[in-house]
């Protein structure tokens, strides 16, 4: 076997790197050069991060972990045609979501195979939308939140509706991330003002009530029926199929409209059933000007037609959505389905899932703390508080509770799959309370999956 040192590949590199006087142990990135290359790259706009920033200190170890040389997060957006967006057919919106989502991740490929070959090390800082690190399903599945790295960088605010908006484009825009092994001349730094009108459109186009005017956000209530064929919503069609005895009970459940559709998102990527928070918001530098030239018109040709849209509205039963719905929009048909959510398998995901089911309306004359105690295959200790229709969950047991809750880990997981009875286990003692079972019964109505 040849000797490694003479092998052909092994020499030509000493001798390239033989001829070299000078190796830099770190390369300085020219900041106008960089950002000439990332908008010849596809970019719309562009902004520099250093990685031990600390408005994304928080993601520092999942950085670390994909990429641990990472000394600057590039961040980058690429603009949308706002009127396919606006547009009551969802078709084209949806068009318009998946090409921009291509272009975004061939951006982001693009600077790095060009910073690639000039020796500069970097990867991909996740995909725009899909796909994602799915065996992490129940907890965080994507690799960088290409959000708080774009605000970082200067590329926008974040508004009420949770979308960053661009001070030109508005939030007709996608994001994008890059990991460098390079640090940069000069990095940039949030824009001081907010984009955000606060006009509340969003507010009044979202059809689902997601978005409340305090700036509270229902994030059960938006993912239910805007990501009904993603997700959470694919594994409830899923378990419609596995729990039908043949094709007319399925046609019972599901119509003929509903698995075309679930077909459509399989096929071409999966479809939004709204977005109109989106679609709606007028701000921005190029967005803003049919807002403020003539306010009523905007409002006859963007925010109506979605308002005024005939259609069906996905809805977890006894939520606030759901009486939203019924309130606000009674000529859109409500169906009662489930999000999914109780299926991520494991006691920290449910505890992690509670912030995002709570119904702030299902609260109201709750002032209640609960301790729970879980015992088996995961042993956890944790506390829940509802006051003033607001939650929050700490970990351990923290100050006097008005009702304590004991549960083997693996049967409360049933518990919330339906696959287990709570009289049963409660004779079983498989779960065991201490308190007025009454405040069981209004935790529970606070998180209906």
């Amino acid at each position: 076997m040849t000797q490694l040192a003479e092998h052909p590949t092994v020499k030509q590199f000493r001798e390239q790197r033989a001829g070299r006087t000078h190796l830099p142990e770190t390369q300085v990135l020219d900041v106008a050069w960089l950002r000439q290359l990332c908008l010849e790259a596809g970019a719309d706009d562009v902004g520099f991060v250093e990685s031990d920033r600390p408005e994304i200190a928080d993601q520092k170890p999942e950085i670390q972990s994909v990429f641990p040389r990472t000394k600057t997060l590039i961040s980058f957006v690429c603009r949308m045609n706002r009127d396919n967006i606006r547009t009551p057919a969802r078709s084209i919106s949806n068009l318009e979501f998946h090409h921009t989502t291509d272009e975004t991740n061939d951006v982001a490929r693009q600077i790095v195979s060009s910073l690639e070959k000039i020796g500069v090390g970097a990867i991909n800082g996740g995909a725009a939308g899909f796909p994602m690190e799915t065996d992490r399903w129940g907890s965080k599945m994507w690799v960088i939140s290409h959000k708080p790295v774009a605000v970082a960088a200067g590329l926008g605010q974040m508004g009420i509706h949770r979308n960053v908006i661009h001070p030109k484009f508005g939030n007709f825009i996608l994001l994008g991330t890059v990991l460098v092994d390079a640090t940069v001349t000069e990095y940039s730094h949030p824009i001081v003002y907010s984009p955000c009108l606060e006009c509340k459109l969003c507010v009044a186009a979202c059809p689902t009530g997601a978005i409340s005017p305090d700036g509270q956000f229902n994030f059960s209530a938006c993912y239910t029926h805007n990501y009904r064929e993603f997700m959470g919503g694919f594994s409830d069609w899923v378990e419609n199929i596995a729990d039908s005895k043949n094709a007319r009970d399925y046609r019972k459940k599901v119509s003929g409209a509903e698995t075309v559709s679930m077909w459509q998102s399989l096929s071409f990527g999966a479809n939004y059933k709204a977005a109109y928070c989106m679609a709606v918001c007028p701000a921005g530098e190029d967005v803003i000007g049919p807002f403020l030239t003539n306010r009523k018109q905007f409002l006859n040709d963007v925010v109506r037609p979605l308002q005024n849209k005939p259609e069906t509205i996905y809805v977890v039963p006894n939520t606030d959505a759901e009486e939203y719905v019924a309130r606000r929009f009674p000529h859109k048909k409500t169906k009662r389905v489930s999000n999914g959510l109780a299926g991520q398998g494991t006691i920290r995901s449910f505890l992690r899932g509670l912030n995002f089911v709570f119904q702030k309306g299902k609260s109201k004359g709750i002032n209640a703390v609960y301790h729970f105690t879980f015992t088996g295959k995961e042993e956890v200790k944790a506390t829940v508080t509802i006051r003033d229709e607001k939650l929050l969950v700490s970990e351990g047991h923290v100050g006097q509770p008005d009702l304590k809750l004991t549960a083997d880990s693996q049967t409360w997981l049933r518990f919330l799959r339906k696959e287990a009875n709570l009289v049963w286990a409660l004779l079983r003692r498989k779960i065991r309370i201490q308190g007025s079972p009454k405040l069981l019964l209004a935790f529970g109505r606070c998180f209906p999956s």
